[in-house]
């Protein structure tokens, strides 16, 4: 009797902990619950440790994803989603129905999707802690699970059947179906494959697993391993070999936009975040391991798309006289921005840009034996010849348009690309109108005395036509893909120039919208009419300075305007406005954000010290000349002070430009100025992101806190940098981190500028790569900036 008693007992007691277990899993949403699409955090539902929300997610305005993300890291990453092709406007609403149905309707009340369960005893859903969101029955048996419709992530616990595919997002910040896919075939094989874009059928394999045994389903266990298996569970293939406990760190496989299958890992707390591992998502392991050595398609244009090249970190770029066609979609291709050869005329204002390790496979369509120089005669000198392939056997392969299947192997030192382009942008316009001209002149000289009139009016109106074209369009901004407005188009596009965004020095700032350009948003700078001799030196400057780049940390110029006193510059539209404003107004960015926008500053002063053809410093980095996308995509702005090295000058002489407070001290010491003076001012920059408060504070309780440089140094010797972060919780919890990025803050910031590091070290330093080291103790120099910088 009592070992039947002592067995009950066992029984209930077991009983009682699966009940608290399944509860602490699961949180039942009843029938008729909703959720609706607005503009707040609180329209969610969220798992029972808080761990992972599902509802809905703004991704534009007034767009709404109906998703799953995890919530309890700043980034709220999406893990899935079900209307990924059809956001819905504010007011949508998704319901479980007291008819059983989980519906998505938009705001008017029509059905956007539905999960289709196979059964209509649908009882309650729920949000469970490992990223699953199911709909259940009375007995708990799950009729519908969003882990068996996954979008572009894999999460641990979560498998992949037969036939089961994720699908890549568009880009990073368009969440609808992309170019790529990874799937577990019906034959048992596993693969990355392109689609026939935009349809979504198979178009060209770039990596595979096949075995002797069929692969029955791929699995993400709980310890953080990624592996193929067979229908008896036998382990045919690993895809990641890193395993991360899922206790220490959220985990998630994503098939990236850029057709990478990539294992990230992200630290549940600080105690966990290491050097290797920062409080951030970080990558663990990737397939395949270089995309660009990968994708060679017959049909279709390559990872990179058409007239692409790739950067040595697996991004796309376009070659020297080309542009993208879309910039928020760079893998739609570059197009060309000059007139093409003509057949029928000489070479002489064509060029190639050389691209070492460089390599487009297939479609070429002559090949020859011979040196580089006569690789590079034999395409100069041929109309169709748009690259030429050069390797060290000494052959030269010639491609038309569009070349595509861009490779770059920085292991292949003998093969070069070598993309032709036009050194000046002339057009045949001008020569076909003075054709028209002297056919009309010749024409009208045989009706008697007209003879000599007409002739010479047509020669007066024609030079002064010309001449009014020479003064709007200066020949020196020819090779440049930019739009010339005339003022009254401006004037129209502003509402005579009605709503000002911003004003500097020199400049003023205002919003304008593009009637014919389908209502587009643009921003406006017009410099100052008063000084027409420094306004004329400043624009020229900004035209010149970015007229020919394209990095999506810059702000792409679109235009301009060059007619009698007027001088403006039209650029994209920033939404969310300067990094001023966002770091020094009520609401204070959160910590992810803020190192987000310092890495992409970073990456943008990168590009224009060493990636962009005319090598440029700045200046001016400082938070006004920082804008902010719809993203939050830190923009460099304001190329006004920007000074043009060639690539055989490091360094120059010059009279001191920029902003007090930002700017280093060889300007004042009239030494050569390098492309260091801006990882100075970025150094200063990083401590007001870091900190949000600015350089200087006059108003500062402490006077040894008027100084931001000065009291961060301080805070850092002292072990004391808690201060620098008064109520600002978050960081103070990644204060780590948080350290670091105020050492290298501190390295950027040395007197000497060779003890700075350049962009690129700055970027590994921030991103991770490479250790910080201890920055020199001594006396920062901000004494002599501070003196009347305010």
């Amino acid at each position: 009797m009592a070992f039947h008693l002592l067995y009950l007992l066992c029984f209930i007691v077991l009983a009682l902990l699966l009940c608290s277990t399944m509860a602490q899993t699961s949180k039942n949403i009843s029938l008729g619950s909703s959720l609706t699409a607005q503009n707040d955090d609180n329209s969610s539902w969220p798992s029972p440790s808080g761990k992972f929300a599902f509802g809905f997610r703004q991704i534009e305005k007034d767009g709404f994803l109906l998703a799953i993300w995890f919530d309890k890291i700043p980034e709220k990453t999406i893990v899935w989603s079900a209307n990924r092709d059809s956001l819905v406007p504010q007011g949508s609403k998704v319901e479980l129905t007291s008819g059983r149905r989980f519906v998505l309707n938009d705001a008017k009340g029509s059905q956007i999707w539905s999960a289709n369960s196979s059964s209509t005893g649908v009882s309650y859903a729920a949000m469970l802690d490992t990223g699953n969101f199911v709909l259940a029955n009375r007995n708990s048996t799950y009729l519908w699970e969003s882990f068996d419709h996954p979008t572009d992530t894999m999460l641990p616990t979560q498998s992949l059947q037969q036939s089961g595919k994720l699908f890549a997002r568009f880009t990073v910040t368009n969440y609808s179906t992309g170019r790529f896919i990874f799937s577990l075939q019906p034959d048992g094989n596993l693969m990355l494959y392109t689609t026939n874009f935009p349809q979504d059928s198979a178009n060209f394999a770039y990596w595979s697993v096949k075995n002797t045994e069929i692969g029955f389903q791929v699995i993400f266990n709980q310890s953080g391993l990624i592996y193929l298996t067979s229908e008896n569970g036998t382990i045919l293939n690993t895809i990641s070999g890193n395993p991360i406990a899922t206790q220490d760190f959220y985990q998630r496989a994503t098939l990236d936009y850029d057709g990478v299958l990539r294992h990230y890992v992200y630290p549940k707390s600080s105690s966990t975040s290491e050097e290797r591992w920062p409080m951030a998502w970080s990558t663990s392991s990737f397939i395949p391991p270089n995309i660009s050595l990968s994708i060679v398609e017959k049909v279709g244009s390559g990872g990179c798309g058409f007239n692409s090249l790739y950067r040595v970190d697996n991004t796309c770029a376009c070659p020297k006289g080309y542009s993208f066609i879309d910039p928020n979609d760079e893998l739609k291709g570059c197009k060309q921005d000059f007139v093409p050869q003509s057949c029928n005329a000489p070479a002489d204002d064509f060029d190639f840009q050389k691209v070492p390790n460089t390599n487009f496979p297939l479609l070429d369509y002559e090949q020859i034996q011979g040196s580089e120089d006569s690789c590079r005669q034999s395409c100069l000198e041929d109309c169709f010849c748009a690259v030429a392939i050069f390797n060290n056997a000494s052959k030269c392969f010639k491609k038309g348009l569009p070349f595509k299947n861009a490779m770059l192997d920085s292991s292949d030192r003998g093969t070069i690309a070598l993309v032709k382009f036009r050194k000046h942008n002339s057009t045949s316009k001008k020569k076909d109108d003075s054709i028209l001209i002297i056919v009309g002149s010749v024409l009208l000289s045989s009706l008697g005395i007209l003879n000599f009139i007409l002739p010479l009016i047509t020669y007066v109106v024609v030079s002064r036509m010309y001449s009014r074209k020479a003064v709007a369009v200066p020949p020196n901004y020819q090779g440049m893909n930019l739009k010339y407005f005339t003022y009254e188009e401006l004037k129209e596009a502003t509402r005579e120039f009605k709503e000002e965004l911003g004003h500097g020095a020199s400049a003023t700032v205002f919003k304008g919208v593009l009637a014919c350009d389908e209502g587009k948003c643009v921003a406006v700078k017009i410099l100052d009419a008063k000084q027409v001799r420094e306004s004329d030196l400043e624009f020229n400057a900004e035209v010149r300075a970015i007229g020919r780049t394209n990095h999506r940390n810059l702000v792409q110029l679109l235009g301009y305007c060059n007619e009698e006193q007027h001088r403006i510059l039209v650029y994209e539209f920033m939404s969310n406005g300067t990094l001023a404003s966002f770091l020094f107004g009520e609401t204070r960015p959160n910590w992810y954000q803020r190192r987000q926008i310092a890495l992409g500053i970073a990456r943008g002063l990168l590009y224009l010290h060493e990636e962009c053809s005319n090598q440029i410093v700045h200046c001016d980095i400082k938070p006004q000349n920082i804008l902010l996308d719809d993203s939050f995509t830190a923009r460099i702005s304001d190329f006004g002070l920007a000074k043009l090295l060639r690539l055989d000058q490091t360094r120059t002489i010059t009279g001191i430009r920029g902003t007090k407070g930002y700017v280093a001290p060889e300007w004042f010491k009239n030494l050569p100025i390098t492309a260091k003076v801006d990882v100075y001012s970025f150094g200063i920059l990083l401590l007001e992101i870091i900190c949000c408060r600015k350089k200087f504070d006059e108003e500062a309780e402490d006077q040894d806190q008027i100084i931001l440089a000065d009291w961060a140094y301080d805070c850092y010797k002292h072990k004391k940098l808690h201060l620098l972060l008064e109520k600002n919780d978050e960081a103070i919890k990644d204060v780590k981190m948080m350290e670091k990025y105020v050492m290298i803050a501190m390295w950027c910031i040395q007197e000497n500028p060779s003890l700075r590091p350049t962009m690129k070290k700055t970027i590994h330093m921030l991103e991770g790569t490479v250790e910080v080291p201890k920055p020199p103790d001594q006396s920062l120099t901000s004494s002599i900036l501070f003196d009347t910088a305010h």
